[in-house]
């Protein structure tokens, strides 16, 4: 009686495929062994379970040493031996990246036009709703910097008032000891020369200095 041949396909029970995995894991590594006891040759295997658990063999004292010797098998190929294949190997990254940075390029096009409320055919609720929350924390953000902005326009325009009514004081003062036939041209040379309110700065104020005497 000949044996049933098994058919290759993915066991679909799962208690009959762990059966089998580690049924063939076990065959597949004494075959290894075999084939090294019997032509001398240097195997390593490693192997992941669906659970992602580790099971790995090596001929040799560690599978540290099979995997440097596989690295220095595949050194890079020298220009002067393969000029060609060089040069093919070349080009083809070259197109591959121009590819990759089209794809970006238009990806973000997209983005963009779809922030703008724009090309949004075809997009799913949560494609959608994402959208919207990216939205929702732009505006956000934007608000925030916004109120810092005037907070601190606030408080410098706070300081200089700080500083002008300080200035008046001392103005006051100063005023309050010239005679009083000179304080008019007094007061108009220091209005002339004043610098807290340039013109320019501030357009459409009213730059004149006042005074007023005790």
């Amino acid at each position: 009686m000949t044996r049933k041949k098994i058919e290759i396909k993915k066991i679909d029970n799962i208690s009959s495929r762990q059966v089998t995995f580690s049924k063939r894991r076990k065959g597949l590594f004494k075959k290894a062994q075999e084939l090294n006891t019997l032509c001398d040759a240097e195997i390593a295997l490693i192997v992941f379970s669906t659970t992602n658990k580790l099971f790995q063999y090596a001929t040799t004292s560690s599978m540290e040493q099979v995997i440097e010797r596989r690295h220095n098998q595949l050194a890079p190929i020298q220009i002067s031996d393969h000029p060609s294949v060089v040069l093919q190997a070349a080009e083809s990254d070259h197109d591959f990246n121009y590819e990759m940075l089209r794809k970006k390029e238009e990806e973000k096009a997209r983005e963009i036009r779809q922030l703008n409320g724009e090309d949004l055919q075809g997009l799913t609720v949560q494609e959608l709703s994402k959208l919207e929350e990216q939205l929702i924390k732009g505006l956000s953000n934007a608000s925030k910097v916004k109120d810092e902005i005037f907070t601190k326009e606030i408080h410098t325009l706070k300081r200089k008032g700080v500083e002008l009514t300080q200035k008046n004081h001392e103005l006051k003062q100063m005023s309050s000891s010239v005679p009083n036939g000179q304080r008019n041209s007094f007061i108009n040379s220091i209005v002339c020369n004043s610098s807290y309110l340039p013109a320019e700065e501030d357009h459409g104020r009213d730059t004149n200095l006042k005074l007023g005497l005790p």
